[in-house]
């Protein structure tokens, strides 16, 4: 099961372009509401999520994604649940996505030590000994990162890649009529 974690202040498009692209592509995944069902977007948007945080299971995480926006990286790094479960990811080596403002939680955790990895310019300071790249998508290891919300359909793309490989990958990319 993938992840999607949604705060309220969270980058719209890039909560929902990833869980559409992944949809498209047959995979499994359950938006996590902070706290609520119902999350406000950065944009005013509400989101209607499929579960909130106090019904995850850990153990049924196979790949964990964290939007971007402000507050809500604050908001998402500020929860205990969605800590529990980006650490539960990076001790099983399993998918991580983090877009925008996002990759600054993985940073904060020592998470991008070593690795490259990209993110809303102004937020690679908190990378610790991780090196920014300035790239649209970043992929190290497990972890993809994404620049920011023009970056969100390049980002949700990579997941799948990585989930389902690069067939379904074109195959979805060739459906939804992406310009080559």
């Amino acid at each position: 099961m993938v992840y999607v974690f949604l705060a309220d202040g969270c980058e719209e498009v890039e909560a929902i372009t990833p869980v559409d692209i992944l949809r498209r592509g047959g995979v499994t995944v359950t938006t996590v509401g902070v706290g609520s069902k119902s999350i406000t977007g950065s944009h005013g948007i509400v989101i209607n999520t499929d579960i909130s945080t106090s019904d995850l299971v850990l153990e049924d995480i196979d790949a964990v994604v964290l939007p971007g926006g402000m507050p809500g990286t604050l908001n998402l790094e500020n929860d205990q649940t969605v800590q529990s479960a980006i650490k539960y990811a990076y001790n099983k080596k399993l998918l991580i996505g983090a877009i925008c403002a996002a990759p600054s939680i993985l940073g904060h955790m020592g998470y991008l030590d070593g690795k490259k990895a990209t993110c809303y310019p102004g937020f690679e300071d908190s990378f610790g000994k991780g090196e920014y790249t300035g790239e649209t998508v970043t992929q190290c290891g497990n972890i993809v990162t994404g620049k920011g919300p023009g970056a969100a359909v390049c980002f949700g793309f990579a997941l799948l890649k990585n989930i389902k490989g690069e067939e379904i990958m074109n195959k979805v990319y060739g459906e939804m009529q992406c310009p080559k």
